[in-house]
């Protein structure tokens, strides 16, 4: 299997998330070193599955994307996880080994990341990303793919990880009160109709 190469998606990276950041790269470089620690390619099904520790409403949740984008692993297909810790560590999941790796960015690497400009003077006085200048922007990208590895993150060994076997519903129903298609695990009766989680609530 050929090496991950972050450098190869930051252009699409940077198109799907819409913005220009550091963050986003972060998680190229995260995704790409999960992958090759593990020695899997990227998802067009559910072959991986990340875990990511990431929690709501704080800074650099951007990193995501980059790992959405690298390793295939979509919030489409399911397999990847918030584990609402609310920290930036990965755990990738090869299904078919029933092996796992962790990385995480290194504290050191994120706390220059937050003493620049970047961060200081744009991000956090509530100026959105996509308003910061690229003059200001694009040197932190160009530090984050361009870093030595050993410098931006830490990678564990690989273990052991048991997964419960994946569940895909194909059954459906039509809720009798909204006619809202639903996935037939997430109906409900409600006096004698059978109805989407919403409609029960009402």
């Amino acid at each position: 299997m050929s090496t991950i190469n972050p450098q190869d998606w930051l252009e699409f990276g940077q198109k799907f998330h819409g913005h220009k950041c550091p963050a986003m790269p972060l998680g190229l470089r995260t995704g790409a070193a999960a992958m090759n620690a593990l020695g899997v390619e990227r998802a067009k099904d559910g072959q991986i599955l990340a875990f990511v520790d990431l929690g709501e409403d704080h800074c650099a949740t951007c990193y995501a994307d980059g790992l959405q984008v690298i390793m295939g692993t979509t919030f489409g297909k399911g397999n990847i996880k918030k584990t609402h810790k609310g920290k930036w560590a990965v755990t990738l999941v090869d299904r078919e080994s029933g092996k796992a790796v962790r990385v995480t960015p290194k504290a050191e690497a994120m706390l220059q990341n937050k003493q620049s400009d970047f961060f200081k003077k744009y991000r956090e006085k509530g100026i959105p990303a996509s308003k910061v200048p690229s003059e200001v922007v694009d040197p932190l990208i160009v530090k984050v793919m361009s870093a030595p590895q050993e410098m931006l993150l830490n990678i564990s060994n690989v273990y052991d990880y048991k997964l419960e076997p994946k569940k895909d519903s194909f059954n459906g129903f039509v809720c009798d009160e909204c006619g809202e298609m639903t996935v037939e695990e997430y109906g409900r009766i409600k006096s004698g109709k059978h109805v989407c989680i919403d409609c029960a609530a009402k």
